[in-house]
């Protein structure tokens, strides 16, 4: 069987949720990637919104039958021995599409074969198979190793609670449920004095509203210090709820930062910088506070951008007075302030 040697990994990955600009929400999911040739083989199949099976949320039973299915401990789970590589983030079910590819065993050597874009039982190969993706031989050693790992309890699984700190408990309750809508778990709180460092460990990260006074922030971080755990904490830009979630969902990011597609964001002078290392869709969103502190919602981009940097005008009217930029991909999420 020819197949080009090519190296295999896993690395924490994330499906970007969030607050869309028409009200939509986007349900956030955390999962393993499978990183071929050091790079995710995600970001070679176009642009496409998908989860790999190895998702933090599923029950540890199935999760554990998913990665023996790709050890060929377990017979594959579709038709003429395919194997679902990734699937829809909103509801893996197999009618909205999935990637699937063929996985054999060659001597020591595992090789995934014959990619397609499968939406029932049996792939079409001359019409949707991706032409020019694999097949890939992974050595055998390298490629148990990876995926045993994840049985032994090293999967790279995020915390994904949020510890809400602020004192408007009006926005922190619909910024909560915003939070809980697209899976993420959140509490609200005045402090972290006296909480278990049991209970500390539950959060990814901590988010301050602007309220919340100096003194008050280091007291929280010294809890979490002391209690040896390690969050992200984020400044709250603005009381716009989208926008909080925006700065959630981009702290709670654990992929690698090198294996990021959207990887520069930057808003100044009426423009948007955006650096991005593969062709993807980006959205671009302007959210403003006008002088009684009503929010203003734009869509000011929505395109394909090749891979590098690219400056793109923004909207005089979007991003007057206080405004933030919110750049979104399917897989991350930069936030930025308008500079003056």
């Amino acid at each position: 069987m020819s197949a080009e040697y090519a190296t295999f990994g896993l690395a924490p990955a994330m499906r970007a949720g969030g607050v869309l600009a028409n009200g939509d929400y986007q349900v956030h999911r955390d999962f393993v990637d499978f990183i071929v040739d050091g790079r995710p083989l995600l970001f070679q199949l176009s642009d496409l919104d998908a989860v790999s099976p190895l998702a933090s949320d599923i029950p540890p039973a199935i999760f554990t039958e998913q990665v023996r299915s790709l050890l060929l401990e377990a017979d594959p789970p579709l038709p003429d021995g395919r194997y679902v590589i990734y699937g829809c983030p909103e509801c893996a079910d197999l009618a909205c599409g999935a990637v699937t590819a063929m996985i054999e065993q060659d001597g020591e050597d595992y090789v995934w074969r014959d990619f397609a874009w499968q939406t029932d039982e049996h792939a079409d190969l001359e019409l949707n198979g991706y032409h020019g993706i694999g097949p890939f031989r992974f050595h055998g050693a390298e490629y148990r190793e990876a995926l045993a790992a994840l049985l032994d309890g090293e999967s790279p699984g995020a915390r994904r609670r949020v510890l809400l700190i602020g004192a408007r408990v009006a926005l922190l309750a619909k910024l909560a449920a915003a939070l809980r809508t697209i899976g993420i778990g959140a509490d609200i709180a005045h402090d972290a004095d006296g909480v278990p460092a049991d209970e500390l460990r539950a959060y990814g990260a901590v988010a301050f509203g602007r309220a919340i006074t100096r003194e008050q922030r280091a007291a929280v971080r010294s809890s979490f210090e002391q209690a040896g755990v390690d969050v992200v904490y984020v400044e709250g830009l603005a009381p716009i709820v989208p926008l909080l979630v925006a700065q959630i969902e981009h702290a709670l990011d654990r992929s690698p930062a090198e294996q990021r597609r959207l990887t520069r964001l930057v808003a100044a002078d009426g423009e948007a910088g955006v650096e991005v290392t593969s062709p993807c869709r980006v959205r671009l969103t302007a959210y403003r506070l006008d002088r009684l502190y009503r929010t203003h919602t734009h869509e000011v981009f929505d395109g394909v951008l090749e891979p590098g940097r690219h400056r793109i005008a923004l909207d005089a009217k979007a991003v007057k007075g206080e405004s933030f930029v919110v750049a979104r991909t399917a897989g991350s999420v930069l936030v930025e302030a308008m500079a003056r």
